[in-house]
């Protein structure tokens, strides 16, 4: 019993520590164009994180960040109104986190979309941005297939699934302590 103890209360210190590591300023985009960005700007609000918005930031884009936060969905439509081709999309994905990475930027990524937000063409942005972010949050329907488990495993990513999108508050939240 005392061993489980120690267990538990030394695995909630590293997550307290871990936790600690997201900073402000922090920027929200769109990794697909998606309409779940919207979502996430509103869902960062309720949780009383700032966070700039900006859809289309490029490489060059990011200034002082010291978090950056990633909504991983592709929307054919969203990529239209944008005026986007989904390769374009890619490309500005990949520099974008490269250069997050190579400022130190911390990522977090979210995918919220749930089921509907899975396929060919969202697959393409979950297989560009999800190995790079430093914590994933998802909505346990778009993780039907285990693709962002997988991935977090692999990557040794902490991983968070949440039933529904407005349980993703608190692990904001918590990341931002």
């Amino acid at each position: 019993m005392k061993k489980l103890f120690i267990t538990i209360v030394f695995l909630l210190s590293a997550l307290a520590l871990f936790a600690a590591q997201f900073e402000k300023p922090a920027t929200l985009t769109s990794i697909g164009q998606s309409a779940d960005v919207q979502m996430v700007k509103a869902l960062l609000k309720k949780a009383g994180i700032e966070a700039k918005f900006d859809a289309l930031i490029t490489d060059v884009g990011l200034k002082d960040e010291k978090t950056l936060i990633l909504a991983i969905g592709g929307s054919s439509k969203g990529l239209g109104a944008a005026g986007i081709k989904a390769e374009d999309e890619l490309a500005r994905a990949e520099k974008l986190i490269k250069a997050a990475k190579a400022k130190s930027i911390k990522i977090i990524g979210l995918h919220i979309g749930g089921e509907a937000r899975r396929g060919e063409l969202s697959d393409k942005f979950v297989k560009v941005a999800a190995p790079y972010c430093d914590y994933l949050i998802v909505v346990n329907d778009g993780n039907k297939d285990g693709l962002f488990t997988k991935t977090a495993a692999e990557k040794k990513i902490p991983l968070e699934t949440v039933p529904k999108i407005t349980n993703t508050v608190e692990p904001l939240k918590k990341l931002f302590q």
